[in-house]
């Protein structure tokens, strides 16, 4: 009877197993997740105009472009002059108080001779092409260096050091960038941006 009993009493209570599933179910997703994010891919929001017009920026995130960083491509391959990344603030840029992330193209290259002539970008003393992405008219020049704290970067010819790039904004009249603070070493570089994936109607690829 003892039997008995403990069996009807078993059979009356509720079966929690599927709740135990789905918590499993949850924590994994959620470990997948950031898991994702800390290595593949993450998405972001552009807070400012300095990359406009191949990405549009403003303060409001439900209003900005929001784009897919690949985190994963630069563990094996070098990264490429016409690159959009983002990268964490400069050494320079922390002391200047900036937190947050930047977005800029890779413009030079580790190695390479950069310098401004009659408002153009020269890379080992010949023209740097940037019509696929750049405005016409545009002038690439160090007046809009004005709230750095020492010298324009570009005001005179540089070589970029070894694991560094020079990046800059396609929005040159309106881009606080390498011209004004100085390269990029590849270690603050935290990924690719390869997709827009908002607005709706103008998903697509980010190429060079």
């Amino acid at each position: 009877m003892r039997n008995q009993v403990s069996d009807k009493n078993s059979s009356q209570q509720p079966d929690n197993s599927w709740l135990a599933e789905l918590a499993r179910t949850v924590v994994l997703s959620i470990v997948l997740a950031l898991g994702i994010r800390t290595f593949v891919a993450e998405a972001r929001w552009i807070p400012s105009g300095s990359m406009e017009p191949t990405l549009n920026g403003t303060p409001n995130q439900w209003e900005a472009d929001k784009i897919i960083v690949d985190k994963l491509r630069y563990k094996f391959s070098e990264p490429q002059r016409g690159d959009i990344v983002v990268f964490s603030p400069t050494k320079t840029l922390q002391a200047e108080q900036y937190n947050d992330a930047f977005i800029k193209r890779i413009v030079a290259l580790p190695g390479e001779q950069v310098e401004l002539r009659d408002g153009n970008v020269y890379i080992n003393n010949e023209p740097l092409q940037e019509i696929n992405y750049l405005r016409t008219q545009q002038n690439t020049a160090i007046d809009v260096c004005t709230s750095g704290q020492q010298e324009a970067f570009l005001a005179q010819p540089q070589t970029i050091p070894p694991d560094s790039y020079l990046v800059l904004g396609d929005n040159r009249s309106s881009s606080y960038d390498s011209r004004c603070w100085g390269v990029v070493p590849r270690e603050n570089i935290i990924g690719r941006a390869v997709l827009r994936f908002w607005p709706l109607n103008n998903i697509g690829g980010l190429d060079r």
